[in-house]
This record gives structure tokens, C-alpha cells and sequence, in this order.
């Protein structure tokens, strides 16, 4: 999720790898990309009941040691076994998620203890105030007062749905797949994994999606998403896709983002955002300055450059995207991670939930509004009573969007699959009027650039420990090929 500030596929470098069964969004799309072998850990697939590890049932190992060359084989004082005509079942292993992900993290978490995350040590330096050690990290213990048990299962839950989900998400995006399928296999997945479907009153605060499903395509920088009636978009080898989801837990959203490309003349632009990202997150800590950040990203990902169609163009980044701090069901707080040279007294503060992202472009460095909307979010400050609202649809729907999202930024594809909710459209128009729902639309760089993206929540805690949420090891999403 962002805020605008006022080749041939190589699979042999891939270290996500997951163990697809065929579901049905695959099979449009097996033909041109067939399923790949291997698994990766927390995405296990179980051996067949009576099957061992291998897939086999144990009798081809006494066939095998019968056959001879030219010859069949043969039962010579061997009783037949008689083949059971009940049909096996398949079944998981204990403690281990299904694929595609659907089973709740409650049960394969019994105790509900999630994992916390990757531990990543602050950045240092020759400088006394980046070493990020003096007394100004102990003003904010208030905060931590309110960072109990809780508070930290619940991002540790909305991180791990989320890395169980987008390691699924990167097997199936694939160049057949459509927008609309990409979109719906992650967001049936995590509402899965976190146990609420979202369809009764109240049930989408309690957790499931943190912000409408971001699937954007070459030069669209952010905020698309497929929405209903809509053109069906299909992935292409050429295109460069971002892939940008947000998960939430009683209101603590995890927002992260990777980009996909199958041509290797995109390698350089994913290199050069992904370096980025690593180096915000690296910097990121208590008491660090955003201006310090912004210039050390800018110059990391401006050292590089692309060579498309003959001609090598430099890296830009985008200046009028940032990234930001994360509040309770509020995707965007008040502070801002720029990643372009910037002039603000900002700070990172102990107990902030901050959202590093990066975009990188071919194009101008600029991303301005396009036609379409990509979602919807309360304007809490503004009241139906003050509005004037007189159309009984608009209060209605007001009163249905308030019970379910609250101040969640949704799309139309949310809202529609609310029970009771239709001919919603006269209602809305009334609404945004009366600027109480604000509208987004999709952002784009100039036609012909390309965008790529990378993003990853970071956690501010303990002198000198900054916890990626929901990275760690090789299933670190800034780590995807």
C-alpha cells in the first residue's frame, strides 16, 4: 500500500520454491506454465494415506525387484495381495498448511504462538546519533507499555498469513493467469488463514484483508486493482507485475509488496528497487532521521541502470510516493519514508510500525492519477449528520460500510460480497459528495516506463533490533528470486 506525498522465467534462481496442487485457478494456465516441483517450509504437501515420502505405495519396490530384462514377473511362492477397493484419501501432515493455503493459522498454531519474524541489527555508523544507542529511545516506553502479548500476537499472525499467502501468490503469477484470479487466490487465502470470512457484521474488523488487493501492471505504479465488470486483464511474459497486499489482525495491518518479471531485460529495475528497499529497512531504526534514509535509498537505487530495446536508462525514483507508518486500522499514519533526497525533522520513534516500500521507474520518477477507482476509505472526521444526507440508500450503505471497514481503505470487490449489498452505486456517488468516503484511483508513471515495487513492514523494538515482520531466511520477500 503507498501514500502520494503532499526471460524466459528463471526458475534456477528462485529460493521460493512451493509444491503446487492443481487448483482451478492453475489449471487455465498449466499448459503454458506447468507446476514446479519441491517444497517450501510452511507450504508442505502430505504423502498420500499408505503412500511413503516418495509418493509411492510400497508395491512397485516388490515389482521392481521381480522384474528382469525380457522377462515379466513373476508371484512364484508369493500369496497375491489383494488390492483394496477404497479409494485413498489424502491427508497433511500435522502442523503443516495445505496448497493452496486455506487452513487457519489457529490450527496449525495451537498455542497461538507465531512466529516473531526476522531480527535484523541496526545500521551503524561513526556518527554517535545513528548508532541508535543514546537515552532519547527510552522516552517512548508509554508506548511499549501498550506493546503486551497481544498487540504482538496479532502482527505476528497478520505477518505469517501473509508470508504463507504471497509465497502461494508467486507460484501462480505466471504470464495466463488473470488479474481477477490472482486477486482471489490471495484474498480467499488470507481469509482463511486468519478465520474470518468477512461476510457477517463486524467480521472483517476482527481480521482479514488490511486494504484492497494492489495488482499493477508496467508503468501503473499503485493503486489498481481488479474490480467487478471490469476488463479482464491477463498476464503477459512482457509485463512487470507488482503484487501488493495488506493483512490485519484486530486492526494491526502487516502492508508488504514484491514485483514479478519474466523477461530478463527487467533484471537490473527489480535489482536496483530491491536494493532499496533492503537498504531502508537496514537503516530503519529508533531515532533515525527520514531525511538520512531518503537520501541513502535514492542512492542506492539510482546507481543503477536498465538496458531496454538498446537503450540504457537510469533508475529513477519515483518522488511522490512514500513510504509510511502504519496505525491501528489506519494504513497510513502521519510520518512518511520518503525514498528521494528530503528536508524534514521526522524521526523513527521506539514501538512505530513502519512500511518500507520503494518504487523504482524507467520512466519520469512521477506517478500521477489515472482514470478508475481502486478504493474507498471513511473520512472520520467528516458525519452523516453534518453531511445532510437524505437519500435513505446512502445512509444505509454508510451504516454497512462503518460496521464492516470502519476506517480499512476497501474496494468494490469487498464490499459486493457483503450479503445485502447491491445497487450500492447511486448511494456511493451521494457519499463521495458529501466527502464522507474518500475515493482512490489508480497511480501511473508516463506511458512505455516500467515500475517496480518492493516493500516490508519493520517493527521497532529493543536498543539496536529492528523485527521484519514476516520475513526471515529465505522466505524474506525482498528475497524472491
Amino acid at each position: 500500500m503507498t501514500v502520494t506525498q503532499t526471460r524466459p522465467w528463471d526458475l534456477k534462481r528462485q529460493k521460493i520454491i512451493v509444491e503446487v496442487r492443481t487448483s482451478p485457478t492453475q489449471a487455465g494456465i498449466a499448459a503454458v506454465n506447468p507446476p514446479k516441483p519441491a517444497a517450501a517450509s510452511g507450504l508442505l504437501q502430505g504423502a498420500l494415506e499408505g503412500e511413503d515420502e516418495d509418493g509411492d505405495d510400497g508395491d512397485d519396490d516388490n515389482l521392481g525387484a521381480d522384474l528382469k530384462c525380457g522377462s515379466q514377473p513373476t508371484n512364484k511362492g508369493k500369496k497375491k495381495k489383494k488390492r483394496s477397493s477404497k479409494k485413498k484419501k489424502s491427508r497433511v501432515a500435522a502442523g503443516q498448511q495445505t496448497t493452496p493455503p486455506r487452513l487457519a493459522l489457529a490450527n496449525l498454531f495451537h498455542h497461538q504462538r507465531y512466529p516473531e519474524g526476522e531480527i535484523v541489527e541496526y545500521a551503524t555508523s561513526n556518527n554517535d546519533n545513528l548508532q541508535r544507542t543514546t537515552a532519547k529511545e527510552l522516552r517512548h516506553l508509554s508506548v511499549l507499555d501498550n506493546m503486551d502479548n497481544e498487540f504482538l500476537n496479532d502482527y505476528r499472525k497478520a505477518a505469517e498469513t501473509h508470508r504463507q499467502v504471497r509465497q502461494h501468490a508467486q507460484t501462480i503469477a505466471r504470464p495466463g493467469v488473470s488479474m481477477s484470479q490472482l486477486a482471489q487466490e490471495i484474498e480467499d487465502g488470507v481469509r482463511a488463514l486468519v478465520g474470518h470470512q468477512g461476510l457477517e457484521k463486524g467480521d472483517a474488523l476482527k481480521a482479514g484483508m488490511g486494504f484492497p488487493t494492489g495488482l499493477c501492471l508496467n508503468n501503473v505504479a499503485a493503486h489498481w486493482t481488479p474490480n467487478p465488470g471490469g476488463k479482464e486483464v491477463i498476464l503477459q511474459y512482457d509485463d512487470v507485475l507488482k503484487v501488493d497486499f495488506g493483512v490485519h489482525v484486530n486492526g494491526r495491518i502487516v502492508d508488504s509488496a514484491f514485483t514479478v518479471a519474466f523477461n530478463p531485460a527487467y533484471d537490473n529495475l527489480l535489482a536496483a528497487v530491491k536494493a532499496a528497499t533492503n537498504t531502508g529497512l537496514k537503516e530503519a531504526g529508533i531515532d533515525a532521521r527520514m531525511d538520512h534514509i531518503s537520501a541513502t535509498i535514492q542512492e542506492v537505487m539510482e546507481s543503477h541502470e536498465v538496458t531496454l530495446r538498446g537503450k540504457t536508462i537510469p533508475v529513477k525514483a519515483i518522488r511522490n510516493i512514500t513510504g509510511h507508518n502504519i496505525l491501528r486500522y489506519r494504513i497510513h499514519g502521519d510520518k512518511q519514508v520518503p525514498f528521494v533526497k528530503t528536508r524534514t525533522s521526522q524521526r523513527m520513534e521506539e514501538g512505530d510500525i513502519f512500511a518500507i516500500e520503494t518504487f523504482g521507474s524507467t520512466g519520469k520518477g512521477h506517478a500521477g492519477d489515472d482514470v478508475g477507482v481502486y478504493g474507498y476509505g471513511r473520512n472520520e472526521h467528516a458525519s452523516a449528520a453534518a453531511a445532510g444526507l437524505h437519500h435513505a440508500s446512502a445512509k444505509a450503505l454508510l451504516k454497512t460500510i462503518d460496521e464492516n471497514f470502519g476506517t480499512l481503505v476497501f474496494s468494490r470487490r469487498y464490499l459486493e460480497r457483503i450479503p445485502g449489498v447491491k445497487n450500492y452505486h447511486l448511494g456511493m456517488r451521494s457519499l463521495v459528495a458529501n466527502g464522507l468516503i474518500n475515493t482512490y484511483g489508480p497511480l501511473v508513471d508516463v506511458p512505455g516506463s516500467y515500475v517496480a515495487q518492493f516493500e516490508h513492514c519493520s517493527q521497532l523494538q529493543q536498543p539496536r533490533k529492528t523485527f521484519k515482520l514476516g520475513g526471515g531466511g529465505n522466505t524474506d520477500l525482498v528475497d524472491t528470486t
